[in-house]
């Protein structure tokens, strides 16, 4: 008789997980993703190519560089696990590319010391080829666990390889600070380049004393090292990591990001020599590049440096995760935002008074090849004239446009009538949505324009503090040609090849999204979406 109650309750207890996994196989069958415009709670992919993740842990300060020999850029990056282990982590692991939008993993090519080694943990750095020994050589940061009074926190260290597969650590090369009368703790992110005088050179982000500044370094054949003395003094309490100095037609610029909590940002100098490149900081001087001090992107896009193919220059840096994957925790002042995230990748764009700004890159342009019906699924009670896509809108209103896929590309023109009229895209957006995150792009006078991140609805924020926008020149005709590019959560926007603006906006996937206006007149065209 036990015998057969027991198997009439395992019968029961097998039965209802097997009910309950076929009633959610229907439900998921059954939703109605065509015709509704409800909110749904949607979840990245693991893996992820165009703005590249790695399956396991994510992307932390990126090394580009372009292999004369394999004809391709090679990409190195600190690796971040989701749990790093205690005192030995970020190992160098790269990656291939063509066409900065694929992405072939090369796997771990420089491992991390032991617990007691100089290079418990790695910082980034740079990477070079000598044709004359044909070797690549790799500096890197190497990070003391738990260093004494008497050892060095951090100090300067190589990798050289013949094949870019296999690396061999060269003992014998310790650069460090306090031999020069640098920091012996701060002394990292070393930047290797070949200067006009037929030199290597390296740039070494460092103190001396209290003051942040860049350290050079000289060499003939990247083994020995002559000190040069300070390169380039930081302004006021500022310190400039991932240092990336290069040559781009008759300019020369620094690109750096500032590690300033309150700015966290990449910025640049130029000049036309490298003496007039030193002096933009010289006595605290503040020579900006142009009208917004240098920044070339938004708090989503950091620690990013460049290579170029001799055609193309692209910069890389990471988009950071957020925390518990709240859309609003950007890691506003005096916080900073989670460490590592996706790579992310931008075209240099060159202005004639040599200016830069950043631009769409043509490999990630070229792999949205599916086009997607563009359907209005919703619109405001008023201000909304319809012919085709082409809207006409005044007052606040808006456009609600069907859901997207995890690999999107919006593109859409807005023409306002004045110099004052503000619009904005929304994404992560339902028609029952009581908060969505729309990045307005905001008349800051009559000439300026500021991308804002807001957390627009009856339960948002409003504007989301810490993300901070990206200050640009309002287009003398007041046309906008907005692109926007989505890798599941990882969101970039560019505007007229003078505008780019990279977020995570976790919840794109599988929501409406909308272009709205916010009391003025706007009329949009050209409203496409595609995929891949």
């Amino acid at each position: 008789m036990k015998t057969m109650i027991y198997s009439f309750i395992l019968a029961v207890c097998l039965a209802i997980p097997m009910v309950s996994c076929s009633d959610d196989q229907t439900e998921t069958e059954q939703k109605d993703w065509d015709t509704t415009t409800y909110y749904f709670a949607s979840s990245d992919e693991q893996k992820q190519d165009t703005y590249y993740k790695p399956y396991d842990g994510n992307v932390g300060d990126p090394m580009p560089f372009y292999d004369p020999v394999a004809g391709n850029f090679k990409i190195l990056y600190l690796q971040n696990y989701i749990t790093n282990p205690t005192g030995t982590y970020h190992p160098i692991w790269g990656l291939s590319t063509s066409n900065a939008a694929n992405y072939s993993s090369l796997g771990e090519l420089i491992p991390c010391g032991g617990i007691k080694e100089q290079d418990a943990a790695l910082g980034t750095g740079s990477t070079i080829y000598n044709p004359s020994d044909k070797l690549y050589y790799t500096f890197y940061t190497g990070n003391k666990y738990q260093p004494t009074s008497s050892e060095n926190g951090q100090v300067v260290m190589m990798a050289t390889s013949s094949d870019f597969k296999t690396w061999t650590k060269i003992r014998t090369f310790y650069l460090k600070g306090d031999a020069y009368g640098y920091s012996k703790n701060d002394f990292r992110d070393p930047f290797v380049f070949k200067g006009d005088d037929g030199f290597y050179h390296m740039l070494v982000s460092t103190y001396s004393g209290n003051k942040g500044v860049l350290a050079e370094f000289t060499s003939s054949d990247l083994k020995t090292w002559s000190h040069k003395g300070v390169f380039m003094s930081m302004m006021w309490d500022r310190f400039y990591e991932c240092p990336d100095i290069f040559k781009m037609g008759d300019w020369w610029y620094l690109v750096y990001s500032e590690k300033h909590a309150a700015i966290r940002r990449v910025q640049y100098f130029k000049g036309k020599t490298l003496d007039d490149l030193k002096s933009c900081t010289a006595n605290d001087a503040g020579i900006w590049p142009d009208n917004h001090e240098g920044f070339l992107d938004s708090r989503g896009f950091y620690a990013g440096k460049t290579a170029s193919d001799g055609t193309n220059r692209y910069i890389w840096g990471w988009c950071p995760t957020r925390s518990g994957k709240d859309n609003t925790v950007v890691g506003a002042y005096p916080n900073e935002p989670e460490w590592g995230g996706n790579l992310v990748a931008h075209r240099l764009i060159q202005h004639s008074d040599g200016s830069l700004t950043l631009g769409e890159v043509e490999g990630i342009r070229n792999k949205y090849t599916k086009s997607i019906t563009v359907e209005k699924k919703a619109q405001s009670s008023s201000g909304v004239t319809a012919s085709a896509n082409d809207y006409t809108m005044s007052g606040d209103s808006y456009v609600l446009f069907n859901r997207l896929g995890f690999h999107n590309k919006i593109s859409f023109t807005v023409k306002t009538a004045g110099n004052t009229d503000k619009f904005g895209v929304s994404l992560v957006r339902g028609s029952d949505s009581k908060k969505y995150y729309s990045m307005i792009i905001n008349p800051e006078n009559d000439a300026t324009r500021k991308v804002n991140f807001e957390q627009e609805g009856a339960d948002g924020i409003g504007f989301i503090d810490g993300i901070d926008g990206y200050v640009f020149n309002r287009p003398e005709d007041n046309t906008y040609n907005v692109t926007i590019y989505t890798d599941n959560s990882v969101c970039v926007m560019y505007i007229n090849d003078i505008c780019s603006y990279t977020n995570r906006i976790y919840g794109i996937q599988k929501n409406c999204w909308s272009i709205n206006d916010y009391g003025g007149n706007i009329k949009v065209s050209n409203v496409k979406v595609s995929e891949y």
